[in-house]
């Protein structure tokens, strides 16, 4: 069943509680697009298809309860990084060329720049999700973790409800523009992760050289 399909027949069928479904599904790492879900679903409750309520009332229990859909999602995907990680690594690791220590750098590279890191990749499609994993294998504070994912959430999903409400019935204009600036993401994710590592490398070579002085 195509994809956008499915996400429109779940929210059509079950309202709100589906709108929930489908975030924490997101947040859970599953391949549920949020552009589809927030813009859709802003479009349907602002215009009352989705209940009897005045339209800001209905847009912003959307809000609500998209975002702590999302978050609910994000902390099972953080706690499968945090309980799940480290056996992970060290016993699959080397079939995706990681090594133990890289638990070590993920935790050093997130007590540095985590919190900056969970609240800005909220808002890059494709990776929004992602970074729920390493937030988890580095073991950074739960609330902080929570109140930045669910602060980014909030401002991506009300941006997302806005243009659905002003696209209305074409909503679906967005996704070209969406399915673009994907490319880009992935592409300055890509970036971001080979200066970080280049960064760590040479921290590394310069504590080695230290060391053998």
């Amino acid at each position: 069943m195509d994809l956008i399909k499915f996400v429109e027949d779940i929210i059509v069928s079950l309202g709100y509680s589906g709108v929930f479904f489908l975030m924490l599904l997101e947040g859970m790492l599953l391949p549920i697009p949020s552009e589809v879900v927030m813009t859709f679903s802003g479009y349907l409750a602002y215009y009352g298809f989705m209940d009897p309520f005045n339209p800001i009332i209905s847009v912003t229990l959307l809000l609500i309860i998209g975002s702590v859909g999302d978050l609910v999602g994000a902390w099972i995907a953080y706690g499968i990084g945090k309980y799940g990680g480290d056996p992970f690594i060290i016993r699959y690791g080397k079939y995706l060329f990681l090594k133990p220590d890289t638990i070590g750098r993920t935790k050093s590279w997130f007590n540095k720049y985590g919190d900056l890191s969970v609240f800005t990749t909220r808002f890059l499609p494709i990776f929004r999700t992602f970074i729920s994993i390493p937030a988890g294998i580095a073991t950074m504070d739960f609330k902080k973790f929570s109140f930045y994912t669910l602060t980014g959430d909030l401002v991506y999903d009300a941006v997302l409800i806005y243009i659905g409400i002003i696209l209305g019935s074409n909503w679906k204009i967005l996704l070209v523009y969406f399915n673009e600036f994907s490319y880009v993401a992935v592409a300055a994710f890509v970036i971001a992760i080979i200066y970080v590592f280049l960064k760590l490398k040479r921290k590394k070579f310069a504590k080695k050289g230290q060391t053998n002085k």
